[in-house]
């Protein structure tokens, strides 16, 4: 018999490629299509990815290296940092302002394109009818129409400057599609979007101004605010939602002076003028205002709706600053937004000519030639919202024929027709009238075109057809506040500063100062209307009086309060008010009530001398005045149900009322704030006059914890029983420890303020297009950070919404007069607006460990932290 066949042993050894293919081969056919299937997707998904990160990142500007650029007159050099900022070298002004609108297309020029349609009422040309009633309120207050008249008011030096601007965007545009300039442009084109951006304009520059007018504006909701209420609450009940302000508490800017002979001396005394309040407002008038306020909410959010704009600045001088010398903070609170509202950039002349004269550093606005905040080689100069009341709103009885009624006599509007491009739909026409007193804003939609009809009327004979509504707005005049800015960037001394702050039209601004000789100072400026007794401005006044116009005249520049040197050797800027009462001239009765401005003097006379560093750390303080309040009163609240409420109630012992984003304390006691407003005044008033948390009801609810039985503690809503301040506060306690195991925990140590108090940034366009991905693209989310409403880092949040912030310190910087080299800038998020780049929010999570920049100004300084260098050379 022959042997068996041995046995092979398994073959252990690494399947060869053909043996695999075999083996593929010989597996079912449902398994093979299976495997084709997903072999497939996977190659899509990489081709797709491949093209989306080729999109994203076709925008990237080229920042080394040399680009010829017709235009020029010679050679300009683009120095950036590390993170992206630009210092730019010329040997002439005009050279200067082109090579800045070319780099601020780099970066930014879908921002810019956004905007200038939001200013000209455009919007609905790229994003449909979703935009179509933000153009019709913009195209009836006209801010284009107002920029093109204000072209004409400028200096021959301004205008040259915005055409120089213009042409460097537009050399920027030139040989370059929209995919090419922004990744925005390619995801529209996805949605079907055929669009080529224009050219740029010099009057697209202009109109950005009337943007950052409107965000800060002064009072006209809070006019609105107080007709809704006149409905059901009487004038006491009214004025006690909106309390004078405490000048005993929270000193103003300008301690003293007066004007005399129409100037103000700030050694001066004056004599005060106050206007009484008019009668309740009928149903009708009510219902107009509602109406009127419903088409403001629908404009888009450009720097914030209002709510929490404000800003911070002070400036020392040299006996209050370690240096020896001046140094001045600055950090103006807008709406959060990404890309955020500035870009950092440098304007250097390699040497002062005549035909080169600027050399300055500081916060530039896309869109706008020139440094809004910032210094130059002499001076420094800082701005915070003045806030004064430029808006009225007037109440028109209309008449047929496009008529009104002024003393009993009809006058006709002016009527103009716009018409607004709708995406894939067709054309809109716009009536727009205007009285005497402005554009009628109720006129917005069609719907609202008979606002108020069937109102109730004070004159006797025909209603026609009822109420309507005008506003009233110094920015609707043309004024060369563009002249301003460049001013500003050129002025090396106290003189020259004051002449550029008389341009200053809209918005006003709190202005301080600081130069090289050692000098500090401060200048309010703006166009503030002068209005006739019987309009204090705090509510809206019947327009067929005449005697209720506005004067026509503004307050003189010269009789604006200012300051030259102080004796208390520092001048703090946080849009409280501005002067006593005895100043002859009305600014506005709605302040900020001064909790941030009294913490920052107390904390300048603390330190004594300040450093650099100090003024930073300064900027960072999160002290909460209304815990200061609020918490004796909560820790009074005795027979909590439980240890597991009393837990809660004990964080707030020992607590320093500070607020950084780690705090379980902050957390608590904001959650106890936000809840006692709302057991407190939701029942009482309407959900359009929620309270917002801010610091006028950080004074509203000051005053009422020293009535415990006041009317205000009571709930409408039980019929049984009458509330008392002791039963809202226990309620508050209880509700909020309950709000806060539901949120993060059970144990109240590990409670957080800053995962409540969550920063996101998104983008204004696609960051709310609501598809998903787009806006992972375009926003940048989650940040925790501390801080607060009315704190001195000011990172706001609206109650009536939750704990989110609203608007925050949209940069910080400090500046050192002695060295200018050892100054500090931080942005909120980065100077480039396209997703892709490194620089599109680099600067966000330094801002939030609150860190700062080191800020080079000379050449030297420059070159040692320069990463890359552009060389823009002109055609041959």
């Amino acid at each position: 018999m022959s042997e068996p066949a041995p046995t092979p042993e398994p073959d252990t050894a690494e399947p060869t490629r053909g043996s695999r293919w075999q083996t593929f081969k010989r597996a079912p056919r449902a398994v093979r299509w299976t495997a084709w299937t997903a072999l497939g997707l996977v190659l899509v998904l990489l081709v797709l990815a491949a093209a989306v990160v080729v999109v994203v990142r076709r925008p990237l500007p080229q920042v080394s290296g040399e680009i010829e650029v017709p235009g020029l007159s010679a050679s300009v050099e683009v120095l950036r940092d590390e993170h992206g900022i630009a210092q730019v070298y010329a040997d002439t002004d005009a050279d200067l302002m082109f090579a800045q609108g070319f780099v601020h297309a780099q970066d930014r020029f879908f921002e810019m394109d956004f905007r200038r349609h939001v200013t000209a009422g455009r919007l609905s040309e790229i994003f449909g009818p979703d935009t179509l009633e933000a153009d019709r309120f913009v195209r009836t207050m006209g801010w284009r129409r107002v920029a093109e008249r204000e072209w004409a008011l400028l200096e021959p030096a301004t205008r040259d400057a915005l055409t120089a601007y213009a042409e460097g965007v537009n050399a920027y545009l030139a040989d370059r599609s929209p995919s090419q300039l922004a990744t925005e442009y390619s995801v529209l084109g996805l949605t079907g979007l055929d669009y080529t951006p224009e050219e740029w304009q010099p009057v697209d520059s202009l109109a950005w101004l009337k943007a950052m007018a409107w965000d800060l504006r002064g009072n006209m909701d809070a006019e609105v605010d107080r007709v809704l209420l006149s409905l059901d609450h009487t004038e006491a009940e009214i004025d006690a939602l909106w309390p004078s302000y405490p000048f005993d508490e929270h000193p103003p800017i300008v301690s003293g002076g007066g004007v005399v002979d129409g100037v103000f001396e700030q050694n001066a005394t004056g004599n005060a003028t106050r206007n009484p309040r008019r009668p309740a407002y009928p149903q009708g008038v009510v219902d107009a205002l509602e109406r009127v306020q419903d088409r403001l909410d629908a404009m888009p959010e450009l720097m914030g709706k209002g709510r929490g704009i404000g800003s911070n600045s002070w400036v020392v001088d040299g006996e209050h600053s370690a240096t020896g010398m001046p140094i001045l903070a600055n950090d103006p609170h807008l709406g959060i937004s990404q890309p955020g509202i500035w870009v950092q950039m440098g304007l250097h002349c390699r040497e002062i000519t005549a035909d080169c004269t600027l050399d300055t550093s500081g916060f530039t606005f896309s869109g706008v030639p020139g440094v809004v905040i910032g210094h130059n080689a002499d001076i420094a100069w800082g701005f915070t919202n003045l806030g004064p009341d430029v808006t009225d709103l007037f109440l028109e009885q209309t008449a047929g024929d496009d008529r009104y009624v002024r003393d009993g006599e009809t006058e006709p509007m002016q009527v103009r027709t716009e018409t607004i491009e709708v995406r894939g739909h067709d054309d809109v026409e716009l009536r727009v009238r205007e009285t005497v007193h402005g554009p009628l804003i109720s006129d917005v939609s069609s719907e609202f075109a008979t606002v108020g009809a069937n109102a109730p009327t004070d004159e006797p004979g025909e209603r026609g057809s009822g109420y309507a509504v005008a506003l009233a707005w110094t920015a609707l005049d043309p004024a060369p506040t563009a002249d301003a800015i460049l001013a500003l960037n050129r002025a090396s001394d106290w003189d020259e500063f004051r002449a550029a702050a008389a341009d200053f039209s809209v918005p006003a601004q709190n202005m301080v100062y600081a130069d090289r000789e050692g000098h500090i100072g401060y200048q309010s400026p703006g166009r503030i209307p002068i209005r006739r007794a019987g309009n204090d401005g705090t509510m809206p006044v019947e327009g067929w009086v005449s005697a209720n116009d506005w004067t026509g005249d503004y307050v003189p520049f010269d009789g604006l309060p200012s300051v030259l040197d102080p004796d208390q050797g520092f001048i703090a800027t946080a849009n409280q008010a501005v002067i006593g009462e005895e100043y002859p001239y009305l600014l506005t009765e709605d302040w900020d009530y001064g909790y941030r401005s009294t913490r920052i003097r107390e904390l300048l006379e603390a330190e004594g001398e300040l450093s650099v560093e100090e003024m930073s750390e300064l900027q960072l303080d999160s002290a909460n005045p209304m815990a200061e309040t609020l918490v004796p009163y909560l820790l009074d609240v005795e027979r909590l149900p439980s240890p597991y409420y009393r837990n809660a109630q004990n964080l707030l012992r020992g607590w320093d009322f500070t607020s950084p984003a780690d705090s379980a304390a902050a957390a608590y006691f904001n959650v106890v704030w936000r809840t006692l407003l709302e057991k407190t005044f939701h029942d009482d008033l309407r959900q359009r006059t929620w309270p917002d948390g801010g610091d006028r009801w950080f004074r509203v609810v000051g005053e009422m914890l020293t009535e415990p039985a006041g009317p205000w503690w009571d709930d409408a809503t039980t019929d049984d029983r009458v509330e008392t301040r002791d039963d809202i506060l226990r309620a508050a306690l209880i509700d909020a420890r309950d709000e806060m195991t539901r949120r993060q925990s059970r144990d109240p140590r590990l409670w957080e303020w800053g995962r409540l108090h969550r920063m996101d940034l998104r983008n204004a366009t696609l960051g709310e297009s609501g598809v998903a991905p787009v806006e992972r693209l375009f926003n940048r989310t989650g940040w925790e950070v501390g801080g607060g409403s009315s704190i001195v880092d000011a990172t706001s949040w609206d109650a009536v919404d939750g704990y989110g912030v609203t608007a925050a310190p949209s940069m910080r910087m400090v500046v050192s007069v002695a060295e200018w080299d050892d100054s500090r800038w931080i942005n909120l998020t980065g100077v480039s607006g396209h997703p892709a780049s490194a620089h599109y929010s680099d600067q966000t999570e330094l801002f939030v460990d609150g860190q700062t920049l080191p800020w080079a100004w000379s050449r030297d300084a420059v070159e040692a932290g320069a990463e890359h260098r552009l060389v823009l050379t002109p055609a041959e």
